[in-house]
C-alpha cells in the first residue's frame, strides 16, 4: 500500500515524531502547510543557549542538598540519612551540604559557576511520573492540561519570521534533544525544526532502514507516493515538498553526525551515556549551530528500594558529567553563552520506606550552572517539621525558575509564554 502524504500540519509533525527524519523544512512547502503558521517578528540571534538536563524518575532532594544537622532529617531517615562528616559543606550556610558524590559540582559552586534553587515544586502536586513530567514540561498548573511545551512556546515567539513559516528559515535545528523521544517541552503551536540525536544510532535519529528509505525517496521523483485524497490537486507540489524535505533531512542528519565525529573536546569526559551526551552537545555548540535549546536526560532516579548506593552513583554521573561539560565550554571560550539547568518531575518523600528507598514526593532542589550565575543558594530550604508520611511543602514555584530563564537569559516575554506573572529569582542577577 502506498503511503499517504500528510494532509495537516499535525500529521506531518507526527511523522517526524516517529523518527522518520522529517527534521528540516524548505520554502517549497505546499500552501496548506504554509497557511497553518503564524507570522511574528524574527529577533536577532544572540547565541545565548539553554541546556536542559532532566533527572528522570524523581530525584531525592534531601540527599542531594542535605540538611545534615537537622534532627528531623535523621529521624525520618534512620538508614539513608547522610552524616555531617560525609557531606560537602556549603559556603555561607551552616546547615546544608552536598552529597559526597557531588564533589565536582561542589568545586564549581566554590568557583561561582553553580547555583542551587531550593525546594522547587508547584501547588497541588501530582505524584504520577507521566502527569508531573507533563506539568513541568508544559509549565501548566496541576489542574490544567496544555497542548504545548514551555520551550515550544518560546520557539513560537522567537523563531517565526514574517510571511514565512518558522520552519522554513534555515536548515539548522531550533532545538536538539539527545534521547529517543521528542520532549513534550519542545511542542509548539507552530511547527519547529527540532532534531533528535540518539547515541549509537547511524546518522542521528534515524536508523539504517529509515535512512535508506529517505535516500531512495529523496532521489526518485517517481517514488510512488500517493497524494492525500483531499489534496489531489496539490499532488505535484506535495511531491516536490516531500522530496526537498527528505533531502534537507539527510543533509541535516549527515552534517550533525560529521560535527560529532570531528568533535575534539577540551576536557576529559567520564564514560557513560550521560557524559557522552553532554560531550556531543558541547561539540554542536562549538560548531556554531544556531540551535538555542538542548535537552539531555539522565534516568534512574525512581529509587523506591536500596537507594543509598544507586543514588550516589547517579549523582556522581550527574556531577562529573556536568563539570566536564562546563570545563569543556570554558576551554573553548563558550561558557559565557551557555546556561545549564536541571529539573526532575518531583522529589521523594522525606521519610525512607521499608525497602530502604524513598517514594514519590513533591518538592526538590535544582541546579543552575554557567559563567553568569549570581549567588550559590536561592529560595528557602524545606521544613522537616512534618508528620512521618507527609510531603514537603514547596517554597519556590518551578515557573519562577522558567520565568527567570526566559526573561533574563533568553530575553523572551516570560509572562506571555507562561500565561501568567511569576516571581523572578536572583540566580541571573
Amino acid at each position: 500500500m502506498k503511503p499517504l502524504l500528510p494532509s495537516t500540519r499535525r500529521e506531518f509533525l507526527r511523522l517526524g515524531a516517529k523518527g522518520v527524519g522529517l527534521l528540516a523544512f524548505s520554502r517549497f512547502a505546499p500552501q496548506f502547510l504554509v497557511q497553518s503558521t503564524l507570522a511574528a517578528p524574527a529577533p536577532e540571534k544572540d547565541r545565548r543557549i539553554l541546556v536542559l538536563v532532566q533527572l528522570a524518575g524523581g530525584n531525592d532532594g534531601l540527599n542531594t542538598v542535605v540538611p545534615f544537622d537537622d534532627p528531623a532529617y535523621h529521624a525520618l531517615r534512620p538508614t539513608l540519612a547522610l552524616k555531617e562528616k560525609d557531606v560537602l559543606r556549603l559556603e555561607g550556610d551552616d546547615h546544608l551540604g552536598l552529597h559526597p558524590s557531588l564533589a565536582a559540582l561542589h568545586e564549581l559552586m566554590h568557583e561561582g559557576r553553580l547555583g542551587i534553587v531550593q525546594n522547587v515544586g508547584y501547588p497541588n502536586p501530582n505524584r504520577s511520573h507521566f502527569r508531573s513530567t507533563e506539568i513541568w514540561e508544559t509549565a501548566s498548573a496541576s489542574e490544567e492540561s496544555l497542548s504545548t511545551g514551555w520551550i515550544g512556546r518560546y520557539l513560537d515567539n522567537a523563531c517565526a519570521g514574517p510571511d514565512i513559516p518558522a520552519f522554513a528559515r534555515d536548515d539548522e535545528p531550533d532545538a536538539i534533544h539527545v534521547n529517543a523521544e521528542v520532549p513534550q517541552s519542545f511542542g509548539g503551536a507552530l511547527p519547529h525544526n527540532t532534531y533528535g540525536l540518539t547515541l549509537g544510532a547511524r546518522a542521528g535519529r534515524a536508523g539504517r532502514d529509515e535512512v535508506a528509505l529517505l535516500e531512495r525517496l529523496a532521489s526518485r521523483p517517481d517514488a510512488g507516493l500517493a497524494a492525500h485524497p483531499s489534496h489531489e490537486h496539490d499532488e505535484a507540489a506535495n511531491h516536490a515538498f516531500l522530496r526537498a524535505t527528505l533531502m534537507d533531512s539527510l543533509v541535516a542528519e549527515k552534517r550533525i553526525q560529521a560535527i560529532i565525529d570531528a568533535n575534539r573536546p577540551e576536557a576529559a569526559y567520564p564514560g557513560g551515556r550521560f557524559a557522552q551526551s553532554l560531550r556531543n552537545v558541547a561539540g554542536l555548540i562549538a560548531a556554531g549551530l544556531s540551535t538555542r535549546v538542548y535537552f539531555v536526560s539522565l534516568g534512574g532516579f525512581d529509587t523506591h528500594a536500596s537507594q543509598l548506593y544507586a543514588h550516589a552513583n547517579l549523582l556522581r554521573q550527574l556531577s562529573e558529567g556536568l563539570a566536564a561539560f562546563q570545563k569543556d565550554l570554558a576551554a573553548r571560550g563558550l561558557d559565557d553563552q551557555v546556561l545549564t539547568m536541571t529539573f526532575s518531575e518531583f522529589g521523594r518523600r522525606p521519610n525512607e520506606n521499608e525497602s530502604l528507598g524513598t517514594d514519590h514526593g513533591t518538592a526538590a532542589p535544582l541546579f543552575v550552572m554557567g559563567k553568569q550565575i549570581h549567588g550559590s543558594l536561592h529560595g528557602t530550604a524545606p521544613s522537616l517539621e512534618i508528620e512521618k508520611n507527609a510531603d514537603l511543602a514547596f517554597t519556590t514555584d518551578f515557573r519562577s525558575v522558567y520565568a527567570t530563564v526566559l526573561d533574563r537569559w533568553l530575553e523572551a516575554p516570560a509572562d506571555s509564554i507562561l500565561g501568567a506573572r511569576h516571581e523572578r529569582l536572583g540566580f541571573l542577577g
